[in-house]
């Protein structure tokens, strides 16, 4: 932050701006951006945040699980609401020597890299079509130290030949449907990429691709661990259904609201 840090009235002005633009939280976040190492103004912050502005742009890192990654405009910001995917897969992953993950639609590579934090025995790579995004990912691989044990492929999962090779594959792809972004909080609607947000009309054109594909290359035993909108549960596993998967569960995220769909590949699970 240029110049003194400011001052408690300083403090109460900015939260109260930063109430009348409907910010929740108003003085923890005027807090926290008062803490931001940046060269621009305090007050230039507060403004950009009340415009609407994610924090995690402002302050360039956002945490996610048990990782500090890089977040900019180049991806989605990584959600609390995604953690629930990071438990379940962790609970499927078998104990292998040499145990591997794909993470489809990496965005800042955040799924992947918590996931091979908790467990240093796997490796895994991050696929994403958005060539932004994936160097977005890379930058953060690097920065973890976990180059040797993770890559960023910069393609999209139709073109990805990985798919038999892998023991769990997870996912958070783009579920909103299309006339519904318009309604999204600004911060949502006006900074994270659409590409990542846009699931066609009912939110649903990602998984028509990603399982089908899934079914014809996986590896028998294998785990898709998909998240999902809170109200997609029954026609993401309807889907997972018709394309021969087992063991179709529901997790629901902190919040109590269904957020995590997994099932797996039929066949015996490798030794």
């Amino acid at each position: 932050m240029s110049g003194p840090r400011p001052s408690e009235d300083e403090l109460s002005r900015a939260a109260a701006q930063l109430r009348d633009a409907g910010i929740d939280n108003p003085a923890r976040e005027a807090r926290l951006i008062s803490e931001i190492d940046s060269a621009e103004t305090f007050s230039g912050l507060i403004d950009k945040r009340a415009s609407g502005v994610p924090y995690a742009h402002l302050a360039g890192r956002v945490g996610f699980y048990s990782v500090e990654l890089v977040c900019d405009a180049r991806a989605l910001i990584p959600r609390a609401d995604s953690e629930a995917l990071i438990d379940v897969a962790l609970s499927k992953l078998p104990v292998l020597e040499k145990v591997k993950l794909a993470d489809l639609g990496t965005g800042t590579g955040c799924l992947l890299l918590a996931i091979l934090t908790e467990r240093p025995d796997a490796s895994g790579i991050g696929v994403e079509a958005s060539a932004a995004a994936a160097a977005l990912a890379r930058e953060n691989v690097q920065q973890m130290g976990l180059s040797g044990r993770a890559e960023i492929a910069a393609m999209g999962w139709e073109a990805w030949d990985g798919w038999s090779e892998m023991d769990v594959i997870v996912s958070n792809p783009p579920y909103i449907p299309t006339d519904t972004i318009p309604s999204l909080q600004p911060e949502v609607r006006d900074h994270d990429p659409h590409t990542a947000l846009d699931g066609g009309l009912d939110g649903l054109d990602a998984y028509r691709s990603l399982i089908p594909l899934g079914a014809g290359r996986m590896k028998p035993g294998a785990w898709l661990i998909l998240e999902i909108g809170y109200d997609q549960a029954a026609d993401v596993s309807a889907l997972l259904t018709g394309s021969g998967f087992a063991e179709i569960t529901t997790t629901q995220d902190l919040g109590g609201r269904d957020r995590v769909v997994s099932a797996r590949w039929p066949g015996p699970v490798r030794a």
